[in-house]
């Protein structure tokens, strides 16, 4: 890995001007802190399920481990910018950050982040060998683990079945993107979108979401050369721009009201409300739709992630836990993790937060998936979300061979596609915004993925 990644570790270690502290946080005196078990520094992203972990901290953990938590909390797009921009300085030094599959094998490979192994094997508590085995592949490299996954998830298709069955739709087990586009459509109005997708600029924003539509409508960034490299830009191949035909049409027609500023937590946002009626994206959001304090409860339905010429398009991804090699005390770092990435707080939190057992962090282990409350709890979505996970083509996303490491759906697992995405997703969000044409984004973009061949 190069200069770059190197420096993107250095600056999640940074100190952040702006940051959101939570959690429980120590006093200063150096004194009470070596009493109290000492203090760690975590960041974390701005998602309910990891607002919720900081919220249950102070009482949960400090509480019996002495071990002060100090939370830097950030929006994913800035979490994302963080971890792998080359911007920052020392003067603070993160013991846990919040990472995923894109950067776990990487920084693995290339020993920015600690190898979890030893530790997670030791600690009977952790229940190692419980979780979810797509998902601890994802996060490893050559069988080691590097990040502890805090939830798992895939994508699938969100939607309000009280609308559908209105307009005398039903929605297929395993749709394709004609048929929700169609549907969209069809039941789009004035006061609720047919659809919310995600617009918002961001390698893992908009290139989430869209990346699993262009792999099935069998486009991809690059080909591979046959050692796996990158070989060249496949942005203006005809499969490309069908599928940001596609998107941009549909998402202009019967998408949410100003698309390009909608990420995940937007979209979550309107469909909780009452703003759109469907929704694609992440398979954790339905604990949230099927919270106590949800206003949609009941109403859901759920979809296989939809598909044009493969078999499945769901990604996978985890928000999960690392520490950096750089990190003093390793120690204290692996008993939070231990605790906020293991069973034990999976039980603790379930009684404990808003939205009950339906809103705890799904998609890393199969034991909660054996807990009676949360059976329960998640009836509606919880078949659907394992079955997404492990259906993810982590081995084949596409038509086509891409080069980068295995397990990367909605991205492509290179070191360069962070600011490829980030470039060209900002030009499609301006396509989306009709600032610009698809034909210049398109030609921009393949200039801009072109560069990292040469």
């Amino acid at each position: 890995m190069n200069g770059t990644v190197r420096r993107g570790l250095i600056t999640m270690l940074a100190a952040i001007a702006a940051t959101v502290l939570a959690g429980c946080q120590g006093d200063g005196d150096n004194d009470a802190q070596a009493n109290s078990g000492g203090s760690i520094d975590v960041a974390i992203v701005a998602n309910p399920q990891a607002q919720d972990l900081a919220r249950l901290t102070p009482s949960l953990f400090t509480a019996q481990s002495h071990i002060d938590v100090n939370y830097t909390i950030l929006d994913e797009g800035t979490l994302r910018e963080v971890v792998t921009s080359g911007e920052g300085t020392e003067d603070r030094r993160y013991d846990v950050v919040m990472i995923g599959p894109y950067e776990a094998p990487q920084f693995g490979r290339d020993g920015y982040i600690t190898d979890l192994t030893p530790m997670a094997s030791s600690d009977k508590a952790y229940a190692l060998d419980d979780i979810i085995p797509s998902v601890r592949n994802a996060l490893s490299y050559q069988g080691r683990l590097y990040a502890a996954p805090f939830y798992g998830e895939s994508s699938f298709l969100m939607y309000r079945k009280d609308v559908l069955a209105a307009a005398g739709i039903e929605m297929p087990e395993h749709p394709t993107w004609r048929q929700v586009a169609d549907i969209a459509r069809r039941i789009d109005t004035p006061e609720r979108a047919g659809i919310c997708l995600r617009g918002k600029p961001g390698w893992g924003e908009l290139g989430g979401s869209f990346g699993t539509v262009l792999n099935t409508f069998g486009g991809t960034w690059w080909s591979a050369k046959p050692d796996g490299s990158v070989d060249n830009a496949m942005v203006d191949q005809p499969e490309f721009r069908k599928a940001l035909q596609f998107y941009v049409d549909l998402v202009r027609d019967a998408g949410e009201s100003h698309p390009a500023r909608a990420g995940y937590n937007q979209c979550l946002e309107l469909y909780l409300s009452g703003k759109v009626a469907m929704w694609y994206d992440a398979t954790v959001a339905a604990g949230l739709l099927e919270a106590d304090n949800s206003d949609v409860k009941g109403k859901n339905g759920y979809a296989a992630a939809p598909v044009v010429l493969t078999r499945a398009s769901g990604w996978l991804w985890s928000w999960a836990l690392a520490i950096p090699t750089t990190s003093s005390k390793p120690d204290l770092a692996w008993r939070y993790i231990a605790w906020a990435a293991g069973p034990q707080y999976i039980k603790e939190a379930g009684p404990r937060i808003a939205g009950g057992w339906a809103a705890i962090p799904p998609g890393t282990r199969r034991s909660t998936y054996e807990i009676p409350e949360y059976q329960k709890a998640a009836s509606a979505f919880a078949a659907s979300t394992l079955a997404a996970i492990e259906s993810a083509p982590v081995d084949n996303p596409g038509t086509t061979k891409r080069p980068g490491l295995p397990a990367a759906v909605a991205y492509v697992g290179i070191p360069e596609y962070r600011d490829v995405g980030n470039q060209c997703t900002t030009q499609f969000a301006a396509v989306i915004a009709g600032r610009s044409s698809i034909e210049a984004a398109l030609a921009n973009c393949q200039e801009i993925a072109s560069r990292v061949g040469r």
